[in-house]
């Protein structure tokens, strides 16, 4: 029997205003802010019956205890979707939305099903990355890896020692635009938030409607002053990484042909997505491999890109990415509302907020054809995927 595969696209994504972990979700379970993006995006979207959608998966890295016990299915029920919706649980540390997207979107191209959501959610606050798990030791002791690959922070300041022409005073300078970029474009930004209920017992109920951690008063002269916790006179800091955060994302994935017939709205359509390993000691060169991968799948190469969603984990590590790429620390089309150094990073919910921005990005550039998201993960991997532009325009001759 032969089959066809179908075309995909992203449909709508949302996200709650990210925290600062022990911020202003301290008393908030994690499982209520993916409930919360989930309800949303049905409200957003009144054509899509709730009985079409056929799967949800959410991500989380520590899955335990609000995070846990199969989240996209007790979500999907606490959302209120129909009994008959299945739901899983998917873990790829930083890139587990991501993983949930490709996951589910390979589901939609073989045909499994037609209408899916993915996202995830990570409460650094009640739940630290690494909490609960148990490291066979074997995999220091046998010299599988090196003892600091299992702090992040550790593993990007080896990627400066591998890369010692991306300097601390470079860091700095990204990590300085990402929040003056974020600042430009906050009012892009809220039109995909969703407002959270917030309960605190010191100060009663609130609402969240937006992000905490940026800092709108960075200066070079502050970052440079700053601690670098992983290593004595190294170049790794709070201003020039993400910081431990909490939030959740929650986006729309169908075949093209189902979402034109419910009048969903198509934001991307996908090409290709790659993930690969690399040392677990350096995993922030981990989308340089994986970009390389999805780009060959594609037929493409990254001079067709015209748009490009980096996580932005760390300073170095986006900056290793552009320099291989030939790619200048300041290029227009590389995050334009800023990263992860301003907005943060909720681990597992991070890659859909990078897919929501590109989709924000086509529509308002509809000469760019091909864009992609990206982003380094944990244990030493690294996670691209490459979408289309619905929107696009090919240039007249002659203009």
């Amino acid at each position: 029997m032969s089959r066809t595969v179908r075309e995909v696209v992203f449909v709508d994504g949302v996200r709650t205003p990210f925290g600062k972990a022990g911020g202003m979700y301290a008393e908030t379970r994690a499982d209520d802010l993916v409930i919360r993006c989930i309800r949303q995006l049905l409200r957003r979207n009144p054509s899509l019956p709730p009985e079409r959608i056929e799967e949800v998966a959410i991500a989380a890295t520590t899955q335990i205890g609000d995070q846990g016990l199969t989240l996209g299915r007790t979500a999907a029920l606490l959302a209120g979707l129909p009994k008959t919706v299945p739901g899983f649980s998917i873990d790829r540390m930083c890139a587990g939305a991501m993983t949930a997207v490709t996951s589910v979107a390979a589901g939609i191209g073989f045909g499994a099903y037609d209408v899916a959501i993915a996202g995830g959610v990570e409460h650094m606050g009640r739940h630290p990355m690494g909490e609960g798990v148990d490291p066979n030791p074997r995999i220091i002791s046998e010299k599988l890896v090196d003892p600091s690959a299992l702090i992040m922070g550790a593993t990007a300041e080896n990627l400066h020692d591998r890369f010692p022409g991306i300097t601390k005073e470079r860091a700095d300078a990204f990590a300085l635009a990402s929040q003056q970029k974020y600042a430009k474009h906050i009012d892009e930004i809220s039109a995909d938030l969703v407002s959270m209920n917030l309960r605190s017992t010191e100060l009663g109920w609130g609402l969240a409607t937006q992000d905490e951690p940026p800092r709108p008063g960075t200066t070079l002269e502050g970052l440079a002053g700053l601690k670098t916790p992983f290593r004595p006179h190294g170049r790794v800091s709070a201003g020039n990484a993400a910081g431990l955060n909490d939030g959740a994302t929650a986006c729309i994935v169908a075949a093209e042909d189902v979402a034109r017939e419910l009048d969903l709205p198509v934001a991307m359509r996908m090409v290709s997505f790659g993930f690969t390993g690399v040392e677990p000691e350096v995993m922030g060169v981990g989308p340089i491999p994986s970009t390389e991968k999805a780009l060959a799948k594609a037929g493409l190469t990254i001079d067709d890109i015209g748009l490009f969603e980096l996580n932005e984990a760390f300073a170095v590590q986006v900056l290793a990415f552009l320099d291989h790429f030939g790619i200048t620390d300041d290029d227009a089309r590389v995050n334009p509302w800023g990263g992860a150094i301003a907005v943060g990073h909720p681990l597992a919910s991070s890659g859909v907020r990078l897919m929501t921005q590109l989709a924000r990005h086509f529509a308002a550039n509809p000469q760019v054809r091909y864009g992609l998201t990206a982003m380094c993960i944990g244990i030493g991997m690294g996670g691209t995927v490459i979408w289309e532009n619905p929107a696009w325009t090919p240039a007249k001759e002659g203009a």
